[in-house]
Protein backbone atom coordinates (compact mmCIF):
# COMPACT_ATOMS: atom_id res chain seq x y z
CA UNK A 1 0.00 0.00 0.00
CA UNK A 2 1.56 3.33 -0.83
CA UNK A 3 2.30 5.98 1.85
CA UNK A 4 1.03 9.28 1.64
CA UNK A 5 4.04 11.44 1.80
CA UNK A 6 4.32 13.98 4.57
CA UNK A 7 6.75 16.13 5.86
CA UNK A 8 5.74 15.16 9.90
CA UNK A 9 6.12 11.37 8.80
CA UNK A 10 9.32 9.48 10.04
CA UNK A 11 9.11 6.56 7.40
CA UNK A 12 10.89 3.62 8.80
CA UNK A 13 13.92 1.49 7.32
CA UNK A 14 12.53 -1.31 4.51
CA UNK A 15 12.18 -4.47 6.59
CA UNK A 16 15.17 -6.74 6.20
CA UNK A 17 14.40 -10.73 5.76
CA UNK A 18 13.36 -12.52 8.74
CA UNK A 19 16.47 -12.86 11.05
CA UNK A 20 18.11 -16.15 12.32
CA UNK A 21 16.63 -15.14 15.47
CA UNK A 22 13.05 -14.64 14.21
CA UNK A 23 13.22 -17.99 12.71
CA UNK A 24 14.24 -19.97 15.56
CA UNK A 25 11.74 -18.38 17.64
CA UNK A 26 9.28 -20.13 15.73
CA UNK A 27 7.39 -17.34 14.97
CA UNK A 28 8.14 -16.67 11.81
CA UNK A 29 4.59 -17.30 10.06
CA UNK A 30 2.41 -15.64 12.32
CA UNK A 31 4.68 -12.29 12.20
CA UNK A 32 6.08 -12.02 8.70
CA UNK A 33 3.61 -13.67 6.26
CA UNK A 34 0.98 -10.54 5.94
CA UNK A 35 -0.24 -12.03 3.05
CA UNK A 36 -1.64 -15.26 4.75
CA UNK A 37 -5.60 -14.74 5.69
CA UNK A 38 -6.31 -14.57 8.60
CA UNK A 39 -7.66 -17.79 10.00
CA UNK A 40 -3.64 -18.57 9.57
CA UNK A 41 -2.81 -16.29 12.46
CA UNK A 42 -3.99 -19.18 15.10
CA UNK A 43 -2.15 -19.84 18.22
CA UNK A 44 -0.19 -22.96 18.12
CA UNK A 45 -1.46 -24.59 20.96
CA UNK A 46 -5.43 -27.36 20.77
CA UNK A 47 -7.17 -23.94 22.56
CA UNK A 48 -6.95 -22.05 19.69
CA UNK A 49 -11.06 -21.48 18.50
CA UNK A 50 -12.15 -19.50 15.44
CA UNK A 51 -11.42 -15.64 15.78
CA UNK A 52 -14.63 -14.39 14.70
CA UNK A 53 -14.37 -11.13 16.17
CA UNK A 54 -12.18 -9.69 14.08
CA UNK A 55 -13.70 -11.48 10.39
CA UNK A 56 -14.88 -8.58 8.39
CA UNK A 57 -12.35 -6.28 9.93
CA UNK A 58 -10.49 -4.04 7.17
CA UNK A 59 -7.08 -4.02 9.89
CA UNK A 60 -4.33 -4.12 8.06
CA UNK A 61 -0.80 -5.86 9.85
CA UNK A 62 0.68 -2.75 8.60
CA UNK A 63 2.77 -1.43 12.06
CA UNK A 64 5.33 1.15 11.47
CA UNK A 65 6.65 2.93 14.68
CA UNK A 66 7.44 5.97 12.48
CA UNK A 67 3.91 6.84 12.50
CA UNK A 68 3.24 7.02 15.63
CA UNK A 69 6.33 8.81 16.24
CA UNK A 70 5.15 11.68 13.94
CA UNK A 71 2.23 11.87 16.41
CA UNK A 72 4.13 11.89 19.54
CA UNK A 73 6.71 14.26 17.94
CA UNK A 74 4.04 16.67 16.86
CA UNK A 75 5.48 15.98 13.32
CA UNK A 76 2.24 16.49 11.26
CA UNK A 77 -0.07 14.04 9.51
CA UNK A 78 1.18 10.27 8.84
CA UNK A 79 -0.48 8.12 6.82
CA UNK A 80 -2.95 7.00 8.94
CA UNK A 81 -4.47 7.77 12.42
CA UNK A 82 -1.83 5.27 14.74
CA UNK A 83 -3.46 3.18 17.87
CA UNK A 84 -2.24 3.76 21.36
CA UNK A 85 -2.97 1.88 24.56
CA UNK A 86 -1.57 1.30 28.16
CA UNK A 87 -2.61 -1.73 28.13
CA UNK A 88 -5.27 -4.49 26.87
CA UNK A 89 -6.72 -7.43 29.52
CA UNK A 90 -8.70 -9.38 26.68
CA UNK A 91 -6.15 -9.92 24.45
CA UNK A 92 -6.41 -13.80 24.34
CA UNK A 93 -10.73 -13.44 23.90
CA UNK A 94 -9.89 -10.49 20.67
CA UNK A 95 -7.97 -13.72 19.04
CA UNK A 96 -10.45 -16.39 20.05
CA UNK A 97 -8.33 -18.00 22.91
CA UNK A 98 -9.15 -19.87 26.10
CA UNK A 99 -8.47 -16.71 29.03
CA UNK A 100 -4.35 -17.10 29.72
CA UNK A 101 -1.63 -14.72 31.05
CA UNK A 102 -1.99 -11.59 30.00
CA UNK A 103 1.29 -9.71 28.74
CA UNK A 104 3.37 -7.27 30.96
CA UNK A 105 1.50 -8.00 34.04
CA UNK A 106 2.59 -11.54 34.72
CA UNK A 107 5.50 -13.07 34.23
CA UNK A 108 6.36 -13.93 30.36
CA UNK A 109 5.99 -17.41 28.69
CA UNK A 110 6.17 -18.10 25.20
CA UNK A 111 2.34 -18.32 24.55
CA UNK A 112 2.49 -14.68 26.07
CA UNK A 113 4.66 -13.38 24.06
CA UNK A 114 3.17 -14.89 21.09
CA UNK A 115 -0.09 -13.63 21.77
CA UNK A 116 1.12 -10.05 22.44
CA UNK A 117 3.44 -10.27 19.50
CA UNK A 118 -0.10 -11.60 17.21
CA UNK A 119 -2.26 -9.12 18.91
CA UNK A 120 -0.23 -5.85 18.38
CA UNK A 121 0.70 -6.66 14.68
CA UNK A 122 -3.28 -8.12 13.49
CA UNK A 123 -4.87 -4.93 15.11
CA UNK A 124 -2.59 -2.30 13.54
CA UNK A 125 -0.41 -0.86 16.38
CA UNK A 126 3.07 0.19 15.91
CA UNK A 127 4.95 -1.38 19.00
CA UNK A 128 5.30 -3.83 21.55
CA UNK A 129 4.96 -3.55 25.29
CA UNK A 130 7.72 -4.12 27.64
CA UNK A 131 8.17 -4.43 31.18
CA UNK A 132 10.87 -5.96 33.25
CA UNK A 133 9.23 -8.37 35.62
CA UNK A 134 12.48 -8.33 38.11
CA UNK A 135 12.36 -4.19 38.92
CA UNK A 136 9.25 -3.48 41.82
CA UNK A 137 8.37 -1.90 44.87
CA UNK A 138 7.24 -4.36 47.81
CA UNK A 139 3.63 -3.04 48.43
CA UNK A 140 1.52 -2.17 51.72
CA UNK A 141 -1.36 -4.89 51.42
CA UNK A 142 -3.92 -4.78 49.29
CA UNK A 143 -7.66 -5.69 49.76
CA UNK A 144 -9.40 -8.02 47.70
CA UNK A 145 -13.10 -8.52 46.60
CA UNK A 146 -15.39 -11.01 44.20
CA UNK A 147 -16.67 -9.15 41.13
CA UNK A 148 -17.94 -10.30 37.76
CA UNK A 149 -14.89 -10.62 36.18
CA UNK A 150 -13.50 -12.65 39.27
CA UNK A 151 -11.39 -11.57 42.55
CA UNK A 152 -9.87 -8.07 42.05
CA UNK A 153 -7.45 -5.88 44.28
CA UNK A 154 -7.97 -2.17 45.57
CA UNK A 155 -5.25 -0.31 47.56
CA UNK A 156 -6.27 0.33 50.76
CA UNK A 157 -5.47 3.78 51.74
CA UNK A 158 -4.85 2.95 55.42
CA UNK A 159 -2.69 -0.08 54.51
CA UNK A 160 1.82 1.42 54.90
CA UNK A 161 4.81 0.03 54.77
CA UNK A 162 6.44 3.11 56.15
CA UNK A 163 5.36 5.30 58.94
CA UNK A 164 8.78 6.35 60.58
CA UNK A 165 12.43 6.70 59.86
CA UNK A 166 13.09 3.33 60.85
CA UNK A 167 10.58 1.43 58.58
CA UNK A 168 12.10 3.57 55.53
CA UNK A 169 15.69 1.86 56.70
CA UNK A 170 14.28 -1.49 56.97
CA UNK A 171 12.06 -1.44 54.19
CA UNK A 172 13.59 -3.95 51.05
CA UNK A 173 14.55 -0.72 48.44
CA UNK A 174 15.01 -2.91 45.44
CA UNK A 175 18.73 -3.36 44.25
CA UNK A 176 18.80 -1.92 40.44
CA UNK A 177 21.57 -4.30 39.94
CA UNK A 178 19.55 -7.19 40.06
CA UNK A 179 17.21 -5.98 37.41
CA UNK A 180 17.41 -7.77 34.74
CA UNK A 181 16.73 -5.81 31.29
CA UNK A 182 17.40 -9.65 28.96
CA UNK A 183 13.64 -9.16 28.22
CA UNK A 184 14.50 -6.64 25.86
CA UNK A 185 16.95 -8.40 23.78
CA UNK A 186 13.83 -11.40 23.75
CA UNK A 187 11.59 -9.20 22.60
CA UNK A 188 13.75 -7.59 20.02
CA UNK A 189 14.37 -11.12 18.33
CA UNK A 190 10.45 -11.47 17.80
CA UNK A 191 10.21 -7.65 17.19
CA UNK A 192 8.38 -7.52 13.35
CA UNK A 193 9.78 -4.98 10.71
CA UNK A 194 9.48 -1.49 11.46
CA UNK A 195 7.73 -1.81 14.69
CA UNK A 196 9.70 -0.93 17.84
CA UNK A 197 9.36 -1.47 21.60
CA UNK A 198 7.26 0.56 24.18
CA UNK A 199 9.37 0.20 27.44
CA UNK A 200 7.07 0.81 30.77
CA UNK A 201 6.44 1.30 34.63
CA UNK A 202 4.39 2.39 36.86
CA UNK A 203 5.04 5.96 38.55
CA UNK A 204 6.82 8.04 41.19
CA UNK A 205 4.06 9.23 43.03
CA UNK A 206 1.97 5.33 42.32
CA UNK A 207 4.71 3.67 43.63
CA UNK A 208 5.23 6.39 46.99
CA UNK A 209 1.62 6.11 47.65
CA UNK A 210 1.59 2.25 47.51
CA UNK A 211 4.26 1.50 49.94
CA UNK A 212 3.09 4.50 52.56
CA UNK A 213 -0.26 4.72 51.76
CA UNK A 214 -2.48 7.55 51.06
CA UNK A 215 -3.43 8.14 54.71
CA UNK A 216 0.14 7.78 56.29
CA UNK A 217 1.86 10.02 53.03
CA UNK A 218 -0.96 12.93 53.95
CA UNK A 219 0.02 13.02 57.74
CA UNK A 220 3.89 12.42 56.47
CA UNK A 221 3.79 15.43 54.73
CA UNK A 222 2.57 17.25 57.63
CA UNK A 223 4.22 16.10 59.93
CA UNK A 224 7.90 14.99 58.04
CA UNK A 225 7.88 16.50 55.20
CA UNK A 226 12.10 15.17 55.03
CA UNK A 227 10.77 11.91 55.31
CA UNK A 228 8.44 11.99 52.93
CA UNK A 229 10.88 13.74 50.43
CA UNK A 230 13.31 10.51 50.89
CA UNK A 231 10.58 7.92 50.23
CA UNK A 232 9.89 10.31 47.08
CA UNK A 233 13.70 9.92 46.32
CA UNK A 234 14.08 6.64 46.73
CA UNK A 235 11.08 5.55 44.45
CA UNK A 236 12.11 8.29 42.04
CA UNK A 237 15.93 7.17 41.84
CA UNK A 238 15.28 3.98 40.85
CA UNK A 239 12.77 4.68 38.12
CA UNK A 240 14.67 7.01 36.51
CA UNK A 241 18.14 4.71 36.22
CA UNK A 242 15.19 2.19 35.15
CA UNK A 243 13.72 4.17 32.15
CA UNK A 244 17.52 5.60 31.89
CA UNK A 245 18.86 2.08 31.06
CA UNK A 246 15.34 0.98 29.07
CA UNK A 247 15.56 4.17 26.73
CA UNK A 248 19.32 3.02 25.25
CA UNK A 249 18.29 0.40 23.84
CA UNK A 250 18.09 0.29 20.50
CA UNK A 251 14.67 -1.59 19.82
CA UNK A 252 13.01 0.78 22.43
CA UNK A 253 10.98 3.30 20.22
CA UNK A 254 9.93 4.84 23.84
CA UNK A 255 9.35 4.82 27.50
CA UNK A 256 6.23 5.28 28.99
CA UNK A 257 5.36 6.46 32.49
CA UNK A 258 1.95 5.41 34.16
CA UNK A 259 1.53 7.76 37.39
CA UNK A 260 -1.85 8.77 38.48
CA UNK A 261 -2.00 12.11 40.03
CA UNK A 262 -5.21 12.82 40.11
CA UNK A 263 -8.90 12.06 40.50
CA UNK A 264 -12.43 13.57 39.06
CA UNK A 265 -12.05 17.00 41.14
CA UNK A 266 -8.42 17.76 41.68
CA UNK A 267 -4.97 16.22 42.27
CA UNK A 268 -4.60 13.71 45.09
CA UNK A 269 -1.88 15.46 46.37
CA UNK A 270 -1.49 19.11 46.54
CA UNK A 271 -0.02 20.61 43.03
CA UNK A 272 2.86 22.62 44.99
CA UNK A 273 3.83 19.29 46.58
CA UNK A 274 3.37 17.50 43.63
CA UNK A 275 5.90 20.09 42.34
CA UNK A 276 8.68 19.65 45.03
CA UNK A 277 8.25 15.62 45.32
CA UNK A 278 7.14 14.48 42.66
CA UNK A 279 7.55 16.38 39.49
CA UNK A 280 11.31 16.71 39.60
CA UNK A 281 11.44 13.12 39.15
CA UNK A 282 9.12 13.41 36.09
CA UNK A 283 11.63 16.24 34.52
CA UNK A 284 14.39 13.85 34.76
CA UNK A 285 13.08 10.95 33.40
CA UNK A 286 12.32 13.06 30.39
CA UNK A 287 15.88 14.13 29.90
CA UNK A 288 17.10 10.79 29.99
CA UNK A 289 14.61 9.78 27.10
CA UNK A 290 15.51 12.94 25.77
CA UNK A 291 19.12 12.31 25.95
CA UNK A 292 18.34 8.75 24.05
CA UNK A 293 16.48 10.08 21.28
CA UNK A 294 13.63 8.70 22.48
CA UNK A 295 10.20 10.23 23.24
CA UNK A 296 8.09 9.63 26.79
CA UNK A 297 4.75 9.94 27.46
CA UNK A 298 3.35 9.81 30.51
CA UNK A 299 -0.41 8.18 31.66
CA UNK A 300 -1.68 9.98 34.39
CA UNK A 301 -5.40 9.81 35.39
CA UNK A 302 -7.61 12.37 36.75
CA UNK A 303 -8.10 16.26 36.86
CA UNK A 304 -4.25 17.90 35.99
CA UNK A 305 -5.52 21.23 35.35
CA UNK A 306 -3.74 23.14 38.15
CA UNK A 307 -0.78 21.20 37.17
CA UNK A 308 -0.71 20.68 33.71
CA UNK A 309 1.67 23.44 32.67
CA UNK A 310 4.24 21.82 35.05
CA UNK A 311 3.45 18.68 33.68
CA UNK A 312 4.24 19.70 29.91
CA UNK A 313 7.12 21.71 31.06
CA UNK A 314 8.54 18.44 32.17
CA UNK A 315 9.42 17.32 28.60
CA UNK A 316 6.84 14.95 28.02
CA UNK A 317 6.09 14.39 24.50
CA UNK A 318 2.33 13.25 25.20
CA UNK A 319 -0.38 12.63 27.45
CA UNK A 320 -2.72 9.71 27.70
CA UNK A 321 -5.58 9.30 29.72
CA UNK A 322 -8.67 11.31 29.32
CA UNK A 323 -12.10 11.11 30.54
CA UNK A 324 -15.33 12.92 29.26
CA UNK A 325 -16.44 14.18 32.62
CA UNK A 326 -12.80 15.50 33.68
CA UNK A 327 -11.40 16.87 30.32
CA UNK A 328 -13.04 15.27 27.08
CA UNK A 329 -9.83 15.03 24.76
CA UNK A 330 -10.85 16.80 21.80
CA UNK A 331 -10.70 19.13 24.54
CA UNK A 332 -7.59 18.80 25.59
CA UNK A 333 -6.28 18.74 22.35
CA UNK A 334 -6.93 21.83 21.21
CA UNK A 335 -6.25 23.18 24.77
CA UNK A 336 -2.81 21.58 24.76
CA UNK A 337 -2.40 20.01 21.32
CA UNK A 338 0.61 22.94 19.92
CA UNK A 339 1.99 21.75 23.51
CA UNK A 340 1.69 18.68 23.79
CA UNK A 341 0.74 15.32 21.74
CA UNK A 342 -2.23 13.85 23.73
CA UNK A 343 -3.06 9.78 23.52
CA UNK A 344 -6.52 7.80 23.46
CA UNK A 345 -9.31 9.50 24.61
CA UNK A 346 -12.64 7.36 23.92
CA UNK A 347 -14.23 7.25 26.96
CA UNK A 348 -14.33 3.95 29.45
CA UNK A 349 -17.99 4.35 30.11
CA UNK A 350 -18.67 4.25 26.49
CA UNK A 351 -16.90 1.87 25.00
CA UNK A 352 -18.30 -0.14 27.72
CA UNK A 353 -21.78 -0.21 27.67
CA UNK A 354 -22.14 0.98 23.53
CA UNK A 355 -23.12 -1.17 21.18
CA UNK A 356 -20.99 -1.40 18.50
CA UNK A 357 -22.50 0.55 15.97
CA UNK A 358 -22.64 3.64 18.39
CA UNK A 359 -18.48 2.80 19.15
CA UNK A 360 -18.16 2.72 15.21
CA UNK A 361 -20.25 6.59 14.77
CA UNK A 362 -18.35 7.36 18.09
CA UNK A 363 -15.34 6.96 16.53
CA UNK A 364 -15.99 8.38 13.70
CA UNK A 365 -16.38 11.72 15.89
CA UNK A 366 -13.56 11.46 17.65
CA UNK A 367 -11.09 10.87 14.10
CA UNK A 368 -12.81 14.24 13.22
CA UNK A 369 -12.43 16.35 16.21
CA UNK A 370 -8.92 15.38 17.13
CA UNK A 371 -7.22 13.68 14.02
CA UNK A 372 -6.61 17.00 11.84
CA UNK A 373 -2.92 18.23 12.19
CA UNK A 374 -1.54 14.55 13.50
CA UNK A 375 -0.35 14.65 17.42
CA UNK A 376 -3.69 12.25 18.46
CA UNK A 377 -3.23 8.68 18.43
CA UNK A 378 -6.72 6.88 18.94
CA UNK A 379 -7.45 4.35 21.77
CA UNK A 380 -9.17 4.28 25.19
CA UNK A 381 -9.93 6.96 27.52
CA UNK A 382 -7.63 4.63 29.75
CA UNK A 383 -7.22 0.70 28.99
CA UNK A 384 -9.07 -1.97 27.75
CA UNK A 385 -9.85 -3.28 31.13
CA UNK A 386 -11.43 -7.01 31.47
CA UNK A 387 -15.22 -5.49 31.31
CA UNK A 388 -14.79 -3.95 27.75
CA UNK A 389 -16.53 -6.03 24.85
CA UNK A 390 -14.18 -7.51 22.47
CA UNK A 391 -16.59 -6.55 20.28
CA UNK A 392 -16.95 -2.89 21.16
CA UNK A 393 -12.33 -2.47 21.28
CA UNK A 394 -12.35 -4.38 17.70
CA UNK A 395 -15.41 -1.82 16.45
CA UNK A 396 -13.31 1.12 17.28
CA UNK A 397 -9.84 -0.05 15.79
CA UNK A 398 -11.65 -0.85 12.24
CA UNK A 399 -13.68 1.80 12.26
CA UNK A 400 -10.13 4.22 12.85
CA UNK A 401 -8.39 1.71 10.13
CA UNK A 402 -11.21 2.60 7.45
CA UNK A 403 -11.81 6.49 8.30
CA UNK A 404 -8.52 7.18 10.10
CA UNK A 405 -6.47 7.26 6.91
CA UNK A 406 -5.16 10.96 5.79
CA UNK A 407 -6.48 13.42 4.75
CA UNK A 408 -9.54 12.56 6.64
CA UNK A 409 -13.15 12.58 5.19
CA UNK A 410 -15.71 14.74 6.55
Amino acid sequence: MSRRASAGYYPSAEPDPPSPAHQRSGLTSTIFLSDFPRSAYKHRSERTRDMDILDGTAIEPDGDFGRLLSVLRRGGEPDRVPFFELKSDIEAAVLGEEDGPGWGYVDVDEDALERHVRHQRLLGYDYLDWRSRTFAFRRAERGTGETDQGERSYVQAGASLISSREEFENYPWPDMETVDYSGLDRLAEVLPPKMKIIARFSGVLENTLWIAGYQTLCMMLYDDRELAGKCFDAVGSRVLEYFARCAQHPAVGAVCLGDDMGFKTQTILSPADLREFVLPWHERICTAAQEAGKPSILHSCGNLEEIMDDVIACGWDAKHSFEDQVLPVWEAKERYGDRIAVLGGFDMDKIARFSPQKVREHTSELLQRCGPGGGWALGTGNSVADYVPPQNYVAMLDEGYRRGRYPLDA
